[in-house]
């Protein structure tokens, strides 16, 4: 990726700077699928079209499952999210193969995920604001794929 090539040493800013890239496509393309439709008048019907209309737009399907607090957090849950689902690590990059170094191979496989994950988490983020809704968005990547 590019951003980690520029900020090799930097991780967190590589991150941020993806996520702000993800923000401004995300405020954009709110805008274009929203252009026609009245606005919403609550966070709900503002988190339901983001799960159906505004997911399925962006990655060819609903959202698997929304849960909520009834206080302000909302839960997306995509079993199946496009982007890194065919995602793979080559553990050969990482040069020493002993066991030694198999838990930094390990990290570092996880850590892969994350920063394709933050540009979805700013692209979620910038159609909510775009739809009035100030908020924080994280990703949980617990459950990728994997051979063992």
């Amino acid at each position: 990726m590019y951003c980690n090539r520029l900020y090799a040493n930097k991780p967190e800013l590589a991150a941020s700077r993806i996520d702000a890239i993800g923000y401004q496509v995300g405020h954009q393309l709110s805008e274009r699928y929203t252009m026609e439709r009245p606005r919403f008048t609550d966070h709900l019907d503002a988190i339901k079209f983001i799960c159906k209309d505004f997911w399925s737009e962006l990655f060819k399907k609903q959202i698997d499952n929304l849960k909520t607090n009834h206080r302000g957090t909302f839960v997306l849950q995509d079993n199946r999210f496009r982007w890194v689902s065919r995602m793979s690590f080559d553990p050969s990059e990482n040069g020493d193969l002993s066991k030694e170094n198999a838990e930094a191979v390990e990290n570092k496989a996880a850590e892969e995920p994350n920063m394709h994950l933050h540009f979805s988490c700013g692209v979620i983020k910038g159609a909510l604001h775009n739809l009035g809704i100030a908020c924080a968005v994280s990703a949980d990547t617990s459950h990728l794929p994997a051979c063992k």
